[in-house]
């Protein structure tokens, strides 16, 4: 068993909670801005005043209108500026707040609104609402419905909530936060219900408030700025632990937090905004690579040609630097290829982006080498819910490619015999939710959190994962092979949009592909070929094969032989969210993909 510890960079005082921050920013810096707002296609800068101004008056509503302390109160909408607004007042009139996607299905939320005991919760539009009547006569506790966004000419739940308050007493109101102490149970935050119903995880203030404060800490160029010039662009799930604790930490920290609702828009956003960091998963990072790539072999061979070299000066260089070893060659190489590729892509990034926090799967070795070349530094994190979320982080001091860092400040790190991660540390959060028996069995009988996964601490403590420990898949031949480090570099590819590896009790590892649909149009193209070729067509096309299977040699060439990917089938389909494949943070639900695939992997080993 190996074991690895930081000391603690920030402690928690007993008495705070998060409303803290908001008060903080407000007494000292009032007229600095905390937050930029989109109103009417314009970034709108919001003062710390004006932002604690609203969120007081909309705890003065909740309150004026029936919560009370310790109510759960839930959010329901995508990331957008009322989401700040409405997490920091329900805990400024002493609620919990109970974060829902606006992905999740009508009995997602009637479970969730039903476990948590929601007497209330906010809904982003009519649609939304709409959800959460059609299963209201199940919620005999949920008292108040109200919608963020204007309907039919009516007012907003902002504007509903500063009305009611409008003559409230102020002195409940700072009685209610002043109760909070960093051991009150801030959110119930809902886990992906993967492997059956979601449970409820409890994060108390003190773990959120720990979380931010280490990360601010070790992190500082991320988080820290009391000039307004650290801009955050935040444009996935704040319904997510990752999410929220990073739009936490830039509020603690100092730095300017935006949000987009649609991150359909983000390339058009980030020129605009101009932010200095972004969060992502790796998805996000996959595909800027991949459009950089695509962009470039559509310019002819000798622009691909070009690119190639660039990607490859690129990784040397960031393996180099984290050495300490540039020599002048690669430094006049690297320097060449910052002009003709690298400013290109750091201009689309908005000019100013130089760090980036990369969660939810591994990003990959070589991918972080890449953007660390181009100089966009993606610091890895590694974490569950059940953390707040973060267990470890790669600094951006000293950054190693392939790890996800040592652990964060005040927590200790185990690898257990069997190669799980264990965890403890003040992040660790409170227990699940109505259910003793699941809290019991996470933790070990000296008390560390088990997490489920398997890695490896190397000797300065940097951890990497190697998979899900119910991920693994071991072949009938009885090979364990874990699937991640081969679909990571599958799905790195410009033409795959998403692969799930299997072989579970199979003779052999093999894999299910889906195709990027704008990639392939593309690829289409530059082969002289009409570009809306049907899918189940290019699902069966020998040249498109080709390219794949080259795709399939390059990662299995990350593993032994026994290990390797012997066959694959392309798909006629994509995975989304929205049809059920894929969690809201992107991560791929295998369960499911294996069910509704069954047949096509049965058809995999057919001839076996």
């Amino acid at each position: 068993m190996r074991e690895y510890s930081v000391a603690s960079l920030y402690e928690v005082p007993g008495e705070a909670n998060l409303t803290d921050i908001v008060h903080r920013n407000a007494e000292r810096t009032p007229q600095r801005t905390v937050v930029a707002r989109k109103v009417g296609g314009v970034w709108r800068d919001v003062s710390a005043a004006e932002f604690l101004a609203e969120i007081e008056a909309v705890a003065d509503g909740l309150i004026a209108l029936g919560v009370r302390a310790g109510d759960r109160v839930a959010i329901m909408s995508r990331t957008r500026y009322e989401w700040s607004v409405l997490d920091f007042a329900i805990w400024e009139a002493g609620a919990v707040s109970v974060p829902l996607y606006e992905t999740s299905s009508a009995e997602q939320v009637a479970w969730i609104l039903a476990d948590s005991g929601a007497t209330a919760v906010f809904t982003e539009t009519s649609a939304l609402t709409s959800v959460v009547d059609a299963v209201r006569e199940r919620l005999p506790g949920l008292r108040y419905v109200w919608q963020i966004e204007r309907d039919n000419g009516g007012s907003g739940a902002l504007s509903v909530m500063a009305e009611a308050g409008s003559g409230a007493d102020p002195r409940i109101r700072a009685e209610r936060h002043r109760a909070l102490t960093s051991a009150s149970i801030a959110t119930v935050i809902y886990t992906s219900g993967t492997t059956g119903r979601p449970k409820g995880c409890l994060l108390t203030h003190g773990n959120l408030l720990f979380e931010i404060g280490n990360a601010v800490e070790l992190l500082p160029a991320l988080f820290r700025d009391d000039e307004g010039r650290a801009r955050t662009l935040l444009f996935l799930p704040l319904a997510h632990i990752f999410a929220r604790i990073v739009h936490l930490g830039v509020l603690h920290g100092g730095a300017v937090l935006g949000h987009l609702p649609d991150p359909t828009h983000v390339a058009e956003e980030l020129g605009e905004f101009k932010p200095t960091l972004v969060l992502a998963v790796p998805r996000i990072f996959e595909k800027i690579y991949n459009a950089a790539a695509l962009e470039a072999g559509s310019r002819g061979r000798l622009a691909a040609y070009v690119f190639g070299r660039a990607v490859e000066t690129a990784v040397d260089w960031s393996r180099a630097a984290e050495q300490g070893r540039i020599g002048e060659r690669l430094r006049l190489r690297h320097a060449f290829f910052d002009r003709l590729v690298y400013a290109g892509i750091r201009a689309r990034l908005g000019g100013r982006l130089r760090y980036a926090i990369s969660g939810g799967a591994p990003l990959g070795e070589r991918l972080t080498r890449f953007f660390h070349g181009v100089g966009l530094t993606v610091c890895e994190g590694y974490g569950l819910t059940e953390c707040a979320p973060a267990i470890a982080i790669s600094p951006y001091q000293k950054p190693k490619a392939g790890t996800v860092g040592p652990p964060l400040p005040g927590t200790t790190v185990r690898i257990a015999d069997d190669g799980e991660i264990q965890v403890k540390g003040p992040q660790v959060f409170a227990g699940y939710l109505h259910d003793e028996a699941a809290t019991r069995a996470a933790f070990t009988a000296d008390g560390y959190l088990r997490t489920g996964d398997l890695g490896r601490l190397d000797d300065e403590g940097y951890l990497s994962i190697s998979g899900r420990a119910k991920e693994i898949l071991v072949t009938a031949a009885g090979k364990n092979v874990a699937p991640l480090p081969l679909e990571e570099r599958l799905n790195a590819h410009p033409l795959i949009d998403q692969a799930l590896v299997v072989g579970d009790r199979r003779p052999y590892v093999a894999a299910l592909i889906t195709l990027d649909l704008e990639a392939v149009a593309n690829w289409l193209g530059q082969h002289g070929r009409e570009r809306g070729e049907p899918l189940p067509e290019l699902c069966r096309d020998p040249e498109l094969a080709g390219e794949l299977q080259r795709a399939v040699d390059d990662a299995n060439r990350s593993v032994s032989r026994a290990e390797s990917i012997r066959r694959f089938a392309v798909l006629p389909t994509t995975w989304t969210i929205e049809s059920g494949q894929l969690s809201a943070k992107l991560s791929l639900k295998r369960y499911v993909v294996n069910v509704e695939h069954a047949a096509d992997i049965d058809g995999l080993y057919a001839e076996s």
